[in-house]
């Protein structure tokens, strides 16, 4: 019984239409994520006497510290966008699989 419901599943367009989706959205989310934190670590590897340089004369914070707040608040703003997405489009094809397979 359950080997039909996989292969029901499986065969559904909306099924397919999800999995394309999720992963090519997944896939954009998980590149810009890397290339900000490689470009970070590069930037600390080859310029860290730009990263130390303060960001006003008598400052104590360096241009690095709001660069690596930004880092870390940038990938806390993709992961709503994902779980946003993921709430409403993928939420509602989900629906659809499961209403299409279960009749």
């Amino acid at each position: 019984m359950n080997e039909q419901l996989y292969q029901r599943i499986e065969d559904n367009t909306h099924f397919r239409e999800l999995v394309e989706k999720r992963q090519r959205f997944a896939g954009i989310l998980s590149l810009i994520v890397l290339v900000i934190y490689v470009s970070f670590i590069l930037l600390i590897a080859f310029a860290p006497g730009w990263l130390g340089t303060p960001l006003s004369p008598g400052s104590s914070i360096t241009r690095g510290i709001p660069i690596g707040v930004g880092v870390i608040v940038i990938s806390f703003i993709l992961t709503g966008v994902y779980v946003w997405r993921a709430n409403g489009e993928f939420d509602r094809l989900n629906r659809e699989v499961l209403r299409e397979v279960k009749a």
